[in-house]
């Protein structure tokens, strides 16, 4: 295992997720390699992967930021879950190599102005796109998903030691019927079971939240809080 390196910036930002709260992360410096048992290392820890660039929330007057994870044997579907499953058994999903494609750059920029248009990953860029989801340490894959060959979801995710990780999923806006963000977190958690992975680690859950609210349907969440993982609700 490598060396890690973490540092601080001394400077706060608006928060994305929280009106009236300043943000600020603890990062690992940006010039180190990785490799995945660095990274599963990383996540025990509460990081989180964008692009190449890993962290932890450290803000000074807020721990809204919890990093959660599925506990893979123990998650039983819910009667909505099972019928997202039903309406989408006519989607096409394989495993693909990371790519900076036309095709999906265009579904993350149709994603972006329709989901995120007031936040600060609008406007969306082709630099953007490949700097966070395509750049990466050798770890990643997409899980996409396409109906009559057009592609209409996309999971991008992390191969860990302990588990699968969900570093972020696009999906077009014009089905909002297929539930497809859901639909994506549950098939990744089903990718979990023939693989012998433990969890599925889903990011931060926000206390406060409307927007990051969602991962709460799926159940049992463990959390990482004071240094150590435990139940959600324990």
């Amino acid at each position: 295992m490598k060396k890690i390196m973490l540092f601080q910036p001394p400077e706060t930002h608006n928060c994305s997720y929280l009106e009236d709260q300043q943000s600020r992360s603890l990062y690992v410096d940006p010039r180190a390699e990785l490799d995945q048992e660095t990274l599963t290392l990383l996540s025990l820890n509460g990081f989180r992967r964008s692009g190449r660039l890993v962290y932890r929330p450290d803000c000074p007057a807020c721990s809204a930021c919890i990093s959660v994870r599925l506990r893979v044997k123990d998650f039983k579907l819910s009667r909505s879950q099972r019928r997202i499953l039903n309406k989408n058994t006519d989607l096409q999903l394989c495993i693909e190599k990371p790519s900076d494609s036309d095709e999906m750059y265009a579904l993350f920029e149709q994603y972006i102005n329709a989901q995120h248009a007031d936040g600060d990953m609008y406007p969306p860029s082709r630099r953007q796109f490949t700097d966070f989801l395509v750049s990466d340490f050798g770890t990643t894959d997409f899980l996409t998903a396409r109906l009559g060959g057009k592609l209409v979801a996309c999971m991008v995710f992390d191969y860990l030691q302990d588990g699968l990780s969900a570093v972020y999923c696009f999906y077009s806006d014009e089905l909002p019927q297929r539930s497809l963000g859901t639909l994506m977190i549950l098939r990744l958690t089903q990718l979990c079971q023939p693989l012998g992975l433990p969890f599925n680690y889903l990011g931060y859950l926000v206390n406060g939240s409307r927007k990051m609210s969602y991962k709460r349907q799926f159940v049992p969440l463990e959390a990482y809080r004071a240094g150590q993982w435990s139940l959600l609700n324990s």
